[in-house]
């Protein structure tokens, strides 16, 4: 018998399920532009090749600092705090009342 694959998308792929046309992330999503400090969720979308872990998919962090065409985000796990580097393409602003 040969061992499973336990990769990166393994039981998640329902979570991936696309409700809408491929072609409807536009330029915009491309070129968004955030501030240090300002609230934001993970939402993956788009190509899978940069994609953040599904475990945080839909967390909300807080953005630290910019780094090439991405961002650093700070994400809170119960007590624990993990620092991630998001394309800003999988990322999007929260309102005010949302806790991080």
């Amino acid at each position: 018998m040969t061992k499973r694959s336990h990769g990166l998308f393994v039981g998640r792929t329902r979570h991936l399920a696309r409700h809408h046309k491929p072609s409807s992330l536009s330029v915009n999503d491309y070129i968004k532009k955030f501030e240090v400090g300002e609230k934001v969720a993970i939402v993956p979308k788009g190509n899978t090749r940069d994609i953040p872990h599904p475990r945080y998919r839909g967390r909300i962090g807080i953005i630290t600092e910019k780094r090439g065409a991405s961002y650093v985000v700070k994400v809170r796990i119960m007590s624990a705090e993990r620092t991630l580097i998001v394309p800003a393409i999988h990322l999007e602003r929260v309102k005010e009342g949302a806790k991080a």
